[in-house]
């Protein structure tokens, strides 16, 4: 047997892609692994909270779905998803004013896989992509892997400035937007209903692919609900819509789907089979049978007057707990409040600071496709109970 090589002979692997050595870790991601400590109050992560989970309800519907059809529930799918549960998910967006049917749906790997989908049947390393500032970490992760210019829109406190947009769209001439139009994560804000019309006329006009996210759309605590982007004039071909079961139900389910035209649509199919084949079918069967046995209405109801709480518990903390001067805004939903600290304030160091005392937070530079804002944060309040968030708060000021 020949002796082995000495280590200075033996010639290393080829290097990683590019796009894994250029591409930044999400800081949200590092940020939680730091937040696990035993009795650290986290204001960092977007978590639903686990003690409102209908995990009654959930083991049901697991049990229905065996008790149905194990064999079925055991072998592999269509890619497209379970009929039964494209057509639950295109009756809840009917009810909800999108007319939709279940071919117009795939069933995804939570809704992060479906804006891979889309960004894989869209595209090329070099293409422009669109997106608010500050957007989603996540987004801008994956745009970059996919080789992507990201340049953003400008914004205010309301979202995607329209005129900005279309003088944007004329110039840089890009193939997408990425948008987040209610309860946007990191900001929490929503974009008024006359600017999401502007936004479909503007796609529409000078040609442009809108992919909408929606995670947080059912956690409306006051106001009234807007029409998405997709069922606005002049967007119904050009719109990808994305949605999630993980902020109403549970995010270990790793269910969500994805309605798109039908040519976008097939694109994210071919994408889907070289990328998973199709999503877990247990998991889909099960969550077609809650759908069937349990009013989700009522369930996400109780979660919303949960929240509802705990977001005026933060908001109500906040003066005392930030340094003077500091500003916030006050979403009407979903699962973030964003704040602004005084000049000369940078939220990175007063992360550090914070986590020796025992709370956490996420600093909003890394949300930022350029000119990132240090003194920035972003606080969730899904998490903690009232009682919590307020000793959370204490430590803040601390």
């Amino acid at each position: 047997m020949p002796a082995s090589a000495p280590a200075s002979a033996l010639t290393p692997p080829p290097a990683f892609a590019a796009r894994i050595r250029t591409t930044a870790p999400s800081a949200v991601r590092e940020i939680l692994a730091v937040t696990a400590r035993p009795g650290m109050i986290s204001f960092a992560g977007g978590l639903p909270a686990p003690e409102l989970f209908d995990t009654e309800g959930l083991r049901a519907a697991y049990d229905s779905a065996f008790a149905r059809s194990a064999r079925r529930a055991l072998q592999y799918s269509t890619t497209e998803g379970s009929p039964e549960l494209r057509a639950a998910v295109a009756a809840r967006l009917d009810g909800q004013g999108l007319a939709t049917t279940g071919d117009d749906l795939l069933i995804t790997t939570g809704s992060q896989q479906g804006l891979g989908l889309i960004t894989t049947a869209l595209i090329e390393p070099g293409d422009t992509v669109l997106v608010e500032n500050p957007t989603y970490l996540a987004a801008l992760q994956g745009f970059e892997l996919a080789g992507a210019r990201v340049v953003p829109v400008p914004c205010d406190d309301r979202g995607i400035l329209p005129d900005a947009l279309a003088e944007l769209v004329a110039r840089e001439r890009p193939k997408l937007l990425y948008t987040i139009p209610t309860f946007q994560n990191p900001t929490g804000r929503t974009l008024p209903a006359g600017r999401r019309a502007e936004i479909a006329a503007v796609a529409a006009r000078l040609g442009l692919w809108l992919l909408e996210d929606d995670p947080y759309g059912e956690l409306r605590y006051e106001g009234r609900a807007l029409p998405r982007l997709a069922s606005h004039p002049g967007a119904e071909d050009r719109t990808a819509l994305l949605g999630s079961f993980s902020k109403v139900m549970a995010p270990g389910l790793r269910l969500g789907w994805l309605r798109a035209p039908a040519a976008l649509l097939r694109g994210a199919v071919l994408a889907k089979q070289a990328a998973d084949l199709h999503t877990s079918t247990v998991d889909q069967l099960a969550v077609a049978e809650y759908l069937r046995a349990v009013d989700l209405d009522a369930h996400v109801a109780r979660v919303r007057d949960a929240y509802r709480i705990r977001r005026d518990a933060l908001l109500a903390g906040l003066a005392g707990a930030l340094p003077a001067g500091s500003t916030w805004n006050r979403p009407e939903g979903g699962m973030f409040v964003w704040a602004r600290l005084p000049e000369g304030h940078d939220a990175t160091a007063l992360l550090r600071a914070a986590a020796s005392r025992g709370v956490a937070f996420v600093p909003g530079a890394p949300f930022f496709a350029a000119a990132p804002d240090p003194r920035t944060l972003r606080l969730s309040f899904t998490t903690h109970t009232p009682e919590e968030i307020a000793e959370g708060l204490r430590r803040l000021a601390a």
